[in-house]
């Protein structure tokens, strides 16, 4: 009996040994950074008297009567959201103009002062309580610049600013996301502003902890250096932010755009962009509506690049999202679904060159917290063999995050019946890289990571043939 029990001793230890291990390369994502990551993609609302002006910067001096939506129908924005799968909404609570979409104690440039709702109106509260309602999050955008509070330019706008700011972390429930513009501009005294973003930080995460918060540098997100939906296909999750401020002193773009390969923080990128040539509604521009394909396209450069997809769709003067633009979503997200819908690789039998077979099925399960690692560091094979030749034209590769990023080059190759070829080289692939190329008809496709920063750690791998490009 006690020879029998070491046996079992033993092999159980066997076992544990091959396992993969789990050993982190920082930087890491925080748990919250880790939930932002799966949202991938979710709605802007760029709204306010630019939205009656047919502006897109107001100056600050509008008659805040001009702000009158004669249907608001917040309850609108968010089912055409969720149908459209975006994971939430982000709404611009007070942009450059300084006009409040909520009647603050800060400001007199707000809803209270517009003939909307005869002032009694509150465009946040409104739209927190049909996030709740639908089943979707909600974040806010809170712009430093106020081109119309007339001590801004003086150290006491700080105060007003953190104050206006309390009013939204404390008073509206939870938010996904804190977004911080770039912009500083001169107030209506000819003077620009100091912002005292570390106090601006620290408050925020002291009212909101689960909060993540956009800028130039984070400290949660960086934005992508474009306003055109991008991300660099190379794209580290890791940005170094010493020396460097939001606005004027950000990194240069193209860092921005493609995160640094050593960087000190995992700061990762949000591409947004608009559904429309601007940010807030114009009716001329109702015909210049993105299509579903366009959106698609945006859809593989940004999620598909290892980032988030942040879509800008305005209201229009009625307050509900214009039809143009929800059947454009709707199409968006047709097409998302039948790309992604049927995984050549499931039935596939995997084999490898490392030492970790036992875990290979691992890759296709589609399980989010289980991952395969790869016993060496360098020119680790994964090849997928089909049970009959299929045609494909795509490859998803999501790597374990929550242990690191890891990959810095990989190649797809697949098999012609006599010898491999290569169909596609790679660098970054983070938490999901969508690689496309032409349509190849094949039984065996071999990927190959032949360099990376620690052992490999993948969450999933899949194949598809996407008809739709």
């Amino acid at each position: 009996m006690r020879n029998c029990l070491l046996l079992i001793s033993c092999l159980l230890t066997v076992a544990l040994l091959a396992q993969p291990p789990v050993k982190p390369f920082p930087p890491l994502p925080s748990k919250e950074q880790l939930q932002w990551h799966e949202k991938e993609f979710y709605l802007f609302i760029h709204f306010g008297p630019n939205t009656f002006t047919d502006k897109e910067w107001g100056e600050g001096n509008e008659n805040p009567s001009v702000f009158n939506p004669t249907a608001l129908d917040c309850e609108q924005w968010a089912r055409i959201a969720k149908k459209a799968g975006a994971k939430g909404i982000i709404l611009t609570a007070k942009h450059h103009d300084g006009f409040c979409l909520w009647p603050s104690k800060f400001s007199k440039h707000t809803v209270r002062e517009s003939k909307w709702q005869n002032g009694k109106g509150d465009v946040v509260k409104a739209l927190s309580e049909a996030c709740k309602k639908i089943g979707i999050e909600m974040g806010i955008y809170i712009s430093p610049w106020d081109r119309n509070h007339p001590v801004y330019g003086t150290p006491g706008y700080n105060d007003v600013y953190l104050s206006t700011m309390k009013e939204l972390l404390t008073h509206y429930g939870k938010f996904f996301e804190l977004w911080w513009d770039g912009a500083n501009g001169e107030g209506p005294n000819g003077k620009k502003q100091q912002y005292d973003f570390t106090r601006f930080q620290d408050s925020a995460f002291k009212w909101q902890p689960q909060l993540v918060i956009f800028s130039d540098i984070g400290p949660s997100i960086r934005w992508c250096g474009n306003e055109n939906g991008f991300l660099g296909k190379t794209n580290w999750n890791l940005l170094d932010t010493a020396g460097f401020s939001r606005g004027s002193g950000a990194p240069p773009t193209d860092t921005l755009n493609q995160g640094n390969v050593n960087g000190r923080y995992w700061i990762p990128a949000e591409a947004d962009v608009s559904i429309r040539p601007g940010w807030f509604y114009h009716a001329a521009e109702d015909v210049k509506v993105k299509s579903p394909k366009a959106l698609f396209n945006l859809y593989l450069q940004s999620v598909g690049h290892g980032g988030n997809l942040l879509l800008n769709v305005p209201p229009d003067r009625t307050g509900k999202i214009n039809a143009t633009d929800s059947t454009a979503l709707m199409g968006f997200r047709k097409i998302r679904e039948a790309a992604f819908a049927t995984d050549l690789f499931t039935q596939a039998k995997i084999t490898s060159n490392t030492h970790q077979n036992k875990t290979l099925d691992k890759l296709t399960d589609h399980d989010i917290n289980t991952f395969w690692a790869s016993s060496h560091q360098q020119n680790t094979v994964l090849i997928f063999e089909l049970s009959q030749k299929k045609q494909l034209n795509s490859v998803v590769l999501e790597e374990m995050i929550k242990y690191g990023q890891r990959v810095q080059v990989f190649t797809v190759e697949v098999f012609d019946g006599t010898s491999y070829h290569t169909v596609f080289t790679g660098t970054t692939i983070g938490r999901k890289k969508i690689v496309v190329f032409e349509k190849q008809e094949t039984d065996k496709i071999k990927i190959t990571i032949t360099h990376a920063k620690a052992v490999p750690m993948l969450r999933g791998v899949a194949g598809y043939m996407i008809t739709t490009l």
